[in-house]
């Protein structure tokens, strides 16, 4: 948190901390987004699978790409963890690191999930998000980072000293588990930091800390993903609940949610290919 300081700041040290910054990886050097042929092929989609995850658990879906899924809330503000994997290769998995620096520590429409290396390619396509609207907050917060981890048991006993099994890297790893035919041990190495959909998070302005409050959604709310690859997600209902207190318990309240898969109608995607896996060599130089 750097708050102790040991050293005096040399003289020319205001002088150091006024230089202005520099985007490190600018957006529109990214291959672009077509939000027409995005907007024009959901509109004529149909609803082809649901998916219901419980409270305090997670399930596993798959959705071919070329395909649209929406993360909906149902029945009371409930937030979700979420990973992606690529369906023929479970190593290639979303990449939240790579993300946040490519888009930012927030996402929402028009921003994609790329996945880890050496693939580094889009996996999905955030193709419309109803908490758009929110933006950042006078704190500081908004919705679905990519800058928390996911709440799971270790972190926990090393907080709290006890045995939570229903966290969010332990729901994951049981439904993945679950998916591949019972291999727990093959299941928690694939799982992986998430996007916290519908969770409001952000830095604390003085010791900038991670913090999360409560969850702006409610009913009805969704976000919706294209699916730029053949794709297995995973997706936690968090023991927080909508995070306004406490997550990695019993005591919140929480709701289930719900995951809707559509696919476009012919011809509404003409001239769109799947993303091949990232271009570089693989030499580093040797």
């Amino acid at each position: 948190m750097k708050l102790i300081q040991e050293n005096e700041a040399p003289a020319d040290g205001k002088a150091r901390q006024a230089i202005k910054p520099v985007i490190c990886y600018p957006p529109d050097t990214l291959p672009p987004v077509d939000r027409q042929m995005l907007n024009k092929a959901r509109q004529a989609m149909q609803l082809i699978e649901t998916v219901t995850v419980p409270p305090r658990d997670a399930a596993t879906f798959e959705v071919p790409a070329g395909h649209f899924f929406r993360i909906v809330s149902s029945i009371g503000a409930q937030v979700g963890d979420l990973n992606l994997w690529s369906k023929h290769n479970l190593d290639e998995r979303f990449y939240t690191g790579k993300t946040r620096a490519l888009h930012g520590t927030h996402l929402s429409t028009g921003d994609r999930m790329w996945s880890s290396m050496p693939y580094i390619r889009p996996m999905a396509t955030i193709s419309h998000d109803t908490l758009d609207w929110y933006g950042f907050d006078e704190f500081g917060g908004s919705v679905h980072d990519v800058i928390g981890t996911r709440c799971d048991p270790y972190t926990g006993y090393l907080l709290q000293g006890d045995h939570y099994h229903y966290c969010c890297h332990s729901n994951l790893t049981r439904a993945l588990g679950d998916y591949l035919g019972g291999d727990m041990a093959r299941a928690e190495t694939l799982v992986h930091d998430v996007l916290n959909v519908f969770m409001c998070t952000g830095f604390t302005q003085d010791t900038h800390q991670y913090f999360m409050k409560a969850s702006p959604v409610r009913p009805g709310d969704f976000i919706e993903f294209f699916a730029e690859i053949d794709l297995v997600g995973g997706l936690s209902a968090c023991p927080g609940g909508d995070c306004s207190s406490e997550h990695s318990s019993d005591h919140a309240s929480c709701y289930p949610l719900i995951i809707e898969i559509y696919r476009p109608e012919d011809g509404t995607l003409d001239g769109w290919q799947s993303p091949a896996v990232n271009g570089y060599d693989g030499s580093h130089g040797r």
